[in-house]
């Protein structure tokens, strides 16, 4: 073995992680769910980012129900320092124990638990679990994506011949100026959230602005692909996972064809 590898041999199967994955997010989401609304300790880190005893709590139960279960995957969580023994794991769990952690202080319901296994830098196993609304959004790579057990499908259409759009204002704006037909959506707390209403056909696309994380991203990225949605970078560029930096720029997610006729259209864009 390699100097920096890490032996993996001691991988399950993906039917096993998918049971693991759908029990532990449902249990997670319950424990948000129970302490959701009452008075808790809050602090913030770094520039502005709160955080919470909640959002504290379920990182230690995902933790604890998914690493005990798979030793050799590593971790990569927003309420968890980061270990960069990570990068020599070829599947790696990625987590937002509570995304959208605003919403879920001021008592709305746009907020989420939002998991996903990466392998080889992309993911292969989703679930996105929002308690209020009783939505759980789950995908596995090549089998779809379900929101409650059903399965769903991303909106399609091509010439940006969409209305119903979340995002950054000034990004819609830019890329279909001056546009009567786009309805922009009301802002939605948690961006895994925002990405999923792609998936279901709420949204035609959904926008990120720049510095989204892994966490927010990953889980949401499979549901959106599964459910025959493309989601990346606004230049097209593929995103990756469990990189060093784990920091994203624009990214744009709706059904495929629309997908690549809003890349295109960035890409006539003049340079600011």
């Amino acid at each position: 073995m390699a100097d920096g590898e890490v032996e993996t041999s001691g991988e399950t199967g993906l039917a096993a992680d998918a049971g693991l994955l759908k029990q532990a997010v449902r249990e997670a989401g319950e424990l948000a769910h129970a302490m959701f609304g009452t008075e808790l300790r809050r602090w913030t880190k770094g520039a502005s980012s709160p955080v919470s005893e909640a959002d504290m709590a379920v990182n230690e139960l995902l933790e604890r129900r998914l690493r005990s279960a798979t030793p050799d995957y590593g971790w990569l969580s927003e309420e968890s320092a980061d270990d960069r023994a990570r990068l020599g794991h070829r599947r790696v769990w990625i987590v937002d124990p509570i995304d959208g952690t605003r919403s879920y202080l001021g008592s709305r319901d746009d907020w989420c638990v939002s998991v996903a296994l990466v392998e080889d830098n992309a993911p292969v196993l989703a679930a996105v679990y929002a308690p209020v609304t009783q939505e759980f959004f789950f995908a596995e790579q090549g089998q779809g994506t379900t929101l409650n057990d059903r399965c769903v499908r991303a909106s399609q259409g091509t010439a940006l011949d969409f209305s119903r759009v979340a995002g950054p204002k000034p990004l819609v704006e830019k890329l279909a100026p001056g546009s009567t037909r786009i309805e922009l959506h009301p802002r939605i707390g948690s961006l895994a959230l925002r990405l999923c209403r792609v998936a279901h056909g709420a949204l035609d696309a959904a926008f990120a602005g720049g510095q989204s994380r892994d966490w927010d991203l990953a889980a949401a990225h499979l549901i959106v692909q599964e459910a025959g949605g493309k989601m990346t970078a606004l230049s097209g560029e593929t995103i990756l996972y469990n990189r060093p930096e784990v920091v994203h720029g624009v990214l744009v997610a709706a059904g495929r064809d629309r997908h690549a006729d809003i890349v295109a259209q960035y890409r006539r864009l003049p340079p600011d």
